[in-house]
């Protein structure tokens, strides 16, 4: 009788009024102006600026679960919560000299940052942004990325050491599973949480970690590629988050060289080499499909290319415009948008016909992130 009676009076309750939809909502990083623009991937527009987040000049975010919230990590130690329903700044904390990038853990709990300046981790509740663990390191923390099980992992470009940090009890616990080698620029992680990737700049290679084992061991690879050339002065660092995981390979930039290489991921062995317009940037996927799409380092950084992952053959090149930043895909892979710094805008490309489909006006964007990143690991 009283679950009857509870019944019909939640039937003639009024429900909540609902905020708008996020699912299809993103950000793209202005960085020269410290603001973001909140976007509608449906409609392909622009909703709003949000503003007063210090310098993104390098920037990056991750999202909380519920796709509400995006939380910014700017070049000047910044830590931004930025509500997108509200379109503002609701919490903010400078806590560090200069930080490159986050995470949020798995249970959308705790926010990571790693920094620059004084190096090291911190970790932050998500909700309030109250600190929750300062982690010191012996230099620069790249490649901080999240684990199942309220875990992060990072890496310290001035020792190579590697470390998982365990966040799931009231004391953490940090462990130094290896050393990757010599100045490790960036560290990616596989969608399915297998594999941690670390990029050396200090030395020629790539050093996996396989985080399901229970005591993950250094393995190097690609130690021996372009020993008989000469490389090109660096332009710009290539970003491993953009690595892309396709038909059974990593697609990797090859540092200092105009050349995207193929890596079988399960036996790391080399599967080949393709040839392209300037030294890789970003490399990624397009969901469900075979290509994988890569921009380039100034001064060739005009310019993306289409590549098979099948045959490794460029299929495509295209000038969208100057100064291409970033790429950031529907999550269903039938739109790439596209951040064209100089000509500030975001181009919109159909990624079938490759025939740009709109555009948006933006103060010099860099990053596009929509909110679909929320549920993927390691973004």
């Amino acid at each position: 009788m009283k679950r009857a009676l509870a019944f019909v009076l939640l039937t003639l309750l009024p429900l909540p009024a609902l905020g708008q939809a996020t699912g299809d909502l993103g950000l793209v990083i202005e960085r020269a102006t410290g603001s973001l623009l909140l976007i509608d991937r449906s409609d392909r527009a622009a909703l709003g600026r949000i503003e007063g987040l210090g310098d993104l000049s390098h920037a990056s975010m991750t999202y909380s679960p519920d796709e509400r919230f995006a939380y910014v990590f700017g070049r000047d130690g910044g830590l931004s919560k930025v509500d997108l329903i509200d379109r503002k700044v609701v919490a903010r904390t400078l806590q560090a000299g200069n930080s490159i990038g986050g995470a949020i853990s798995d249970d959308g709990r705790l926010v990571a940052v790693s920094n620059y300046e004084p190096g090291g981790v911190k970790v932050f509740d998500a909700e309030t942004l109250a600190p929750v663990a300062d982690i010191p390191a012996a230099g620069k923390t790249i490649g901080l990325v999240d684990l199942p099980g309220r875990r992060f992992a990072w890496t310290v470009w001035d020792t190579g050491e590697v470390f998982v940090g365990d966040f799931s009890a009231p004391a953490p616990q940090v462990t130094m599973i290896g050393n990757a080698g010599k100045n490790p620029f960036d560290a990616v992680l596989t969608a399915d949480a297998h594999t941690y990737l670390v990029g050396l700049f200090g030395e020629k290679g790539v050093t996996a970690f396989d985080l399901w084992s229970d005591a993950p061991q250094p393995e190097k690879f690609l130690t021996d590629y372009g020993k008989t050339g000469e490389d090109m002065p660096v332009y710009k660092m290539p970003h491993l988050q953009g690595w892309a995981f396709t038909e059974g390979q990593f697609a990797l930039p090859a540092v200092g060289r105009h050349e995207v290489l193929w890596v079988d991921s399960e036996t790391h062995a080399e599967r080949g080499t393709t040839p392209v317009h300037g030294q890789p940037v970003f490399i990624i996927a397009q969901p469900a499909s075979p290509y994988v799409w890569v921009n380039f380092a100034t001064p060739l950084n005009d310019t993306v290319q289409v590549i098979d992952s099948r045959d490794h053959s460029v299929v495509a090149t295209l000038t969208p415009g100057k100064a291409i930043l970033h790429m950031e895909f529907a999550p269903r892979g039938a739109e790439v948008w596209i951040s064209s710094r100089d000509d500030n805008k975001v181009l919109i490309y159909d990624t079938r016909s490759r025939e740009k489909l709109a555009e948006i006006a933006a103060q010099s964007p860099s990053g596009i992130f929509f909110t679909a990143r929320a549920h993927q690991p390691g973004l």
